[in-house]
Formats: C-alpha cells, sequence, structure tokens
C-alpha cells in the first residue's frame, strides 16, 4: 500500500457516500465478510462517476469502459451489522490510459478507520478492450476528485 490515507487528506475535495451494514454482507458473529469491502469500494466508485460524469450505465455511450487492473485492501478494524459507514476516495494519479483511487471506510459512529485500499482501473475500448486515452471531457470530471499532481 501507498500511504492512501495520508493522501486523501491532502486532496481539495473528498468524495464521501454513507452506507448502512446490511445483514447479507455479514458472517454469522455480524461481521462484514472481507471481500465486501472490495464490493463498497466498486459502489463508491460508481457513485463517484456519477457525480463527476454521469450516470455509469452509459459510460459506453462515451466509447470507453473501466476494466479493474489492481486491487489492495488493508483491515483495520470490523464494521459490523447495521452500522453505518462512510466510504471515501481520492484520484491519486489520472494517467493517460488509467486512474489510481485511494479510498477508506470509516465507521460514522466514532470515525474509526475500517479499511483503506487502492483501486487502479484502466480505460479501454468497449468492443475491443484495448487501452484507450482518457476523453477530456471525462478527465475534467474526475480532476475534481483528483490529488494535485
Amino acid at each position: 500500500m501507498t500511504g492512501g490515507a495520508g493522501r486523501l487528506a491532502r486532496m481539495a475535495e473528498q468524495f464521501r457516500h454513507r452506507l448502512r451494514v446490511r445483514w447479507s454482507e455479514c458472517d454469522l458473529q455480524g461481521v462484514v465478510f472481507y471481500p465486501n469491502y472490495l464490493a463498497y469500494f466498486d459502489h463508491l466508485l460508481t457513485e463517484l462517476w456519477r457525480e463527476a460524469v454521469g450516470p455509469y450505465g452509459e459510460i459506453t455511450e462515451l466509447g470507453i469502459d473501466l476494466v479493474v487492473a489492481e486491487a489492495r485492501v488493508r483491515y483495520r478494524a470490523s464494521a459490523r451489522f447495521d452500522e453505518e459507514i462512510d466510504v471515501v476516495a481520492a484520484i491519486s494519479r489520472l494517467g493517460t490510459t488509467s486512474m489510481t483511487t485511494d479510498l477508506r471506510i470509516e465507521r460514522v459512529e466514532d470515525g474509526a478507520l475500517l479499511a483503506e485500499g487502492e483501486l487502479r482501473h484502466v480505460f479501454v475500448d468497449p468492443d475491443s478492450f484495448e487501452k484507450v486515452e482518457i476523453p477530456a471531457d471525462v478527465r475534467g470530471g474526475l480532476r475534481r476528485f483528483a490529488l494535485p499532481a
């Protein structure tokens, strides 16, 4: 991990989305099952995209699609059934054909850091899945949530 939580503190605008832990996301002890943190990250990125660019379901109409090239998670504490959590993101790198997003999950009640992670997405042609450059209008919308270079 490359210090994602520290980088989030330096950003101009954080993207934050609140969720409530559902029973189906937990094990029998009421603790969030570990792969669900990646699902929370994915959910957040859909909402960030909606805010920055538009509905994610319309991404291919822009002549692009996204594929995950790398995912990392570091678990710090457990989220439990019915707790509210905030998932927070900053784009730490907006490259030519990819973007890296630093993420963290915090418990609303006490602000505890539950997990932190990083996702790297590659922009591809929706038909050939060949890498493509990030379109200027998409880059402009995402820049709002990007850390200064």
